[in-house]
C-alpha cells in the first residue's frame, strides 16, 4: 500500500496547500483536524495550530509570487500525512473523501505550472498529459 499512500499524501499536500487560499480554507482545516482527531487525537491541536501558520505563509508566499515557499509548504504536508497514513491506514477513506469533498475536480492537485526557452532552431515540446509527436 505505501505507492498509493505516497501518491495520496502527493495529492493531500498539494490541494491542502492550494485551497488554504481559498474559500474553502475553513472547511479545508476542519476536516483535516477532524482527520487527526480521530487518528492522533494528542496531536490534533498542534496540526490546527500548523494549519493556521501555513495559510499565513500560503497568502504571503501567493502575494510574492513565491514558489519555492508554496513547493516547501507542499512537501511538509505531504510528509505530514503520508506519516499519518503510514501510522494509521484507516484513514486513507476518510482523507479521500476529505479531498473528494473539498476539491471535487481535483483541480487542486492538477494544477501544473511549465516554463520552456528555445532559441535559434530548438524546439519546446510540453503538455500536461499525453503528448504524440510525429516528425518526418
Amino acid at each position: 500500500m505505501e505507492p498509493e499512500v505516497a501518491l495520496l499524501a502527493q495529492s493531500a499536500g498539494t490541494t491542502v496547500v492550494a485551497l488554504m487560499a481559498t474559500d474553502a480554507w475553513q472547511h479545508l482545516r476542519d476536516g483535516i483536524t477532524r482527520l487527526w482527531r480521530r487518528a492522533q487525537p494528542e496531536r490534533a491541536d498542534t496540526v490546527a495550530a500548523e494549519l493556521e501558520a501555513g495559510r499565513e505563509d500560503v497568502l504571503a508566499a501567493v502575494a510574492a509570487d513565491d514558489r519555492q515557499t508554496l513547493d516547501e509548504l507542499r512537501l511538509q504536508w505531504q510528509g505530514a500525512v503520508r506519516r499519518l497514513l503510514v501510522a494509521h491506514p484507516s484513514a486513507v477513506q476518510e482523507l479521500r473523501a476529505l479531498l473528494d469533498h473539498l476539491d471535487p475536480e481535483g483541480s487542486a492537485a492538477r494544477q501544473i505550472t511549465q516554463h520552456a526557452t528555445a532559441s535559434g532552431q530548438g524546439r519546446v515540446y510540453q503538455a500536461g498529459r499525453d503528448q504524440h509527436i510525429t516528425e518526418r
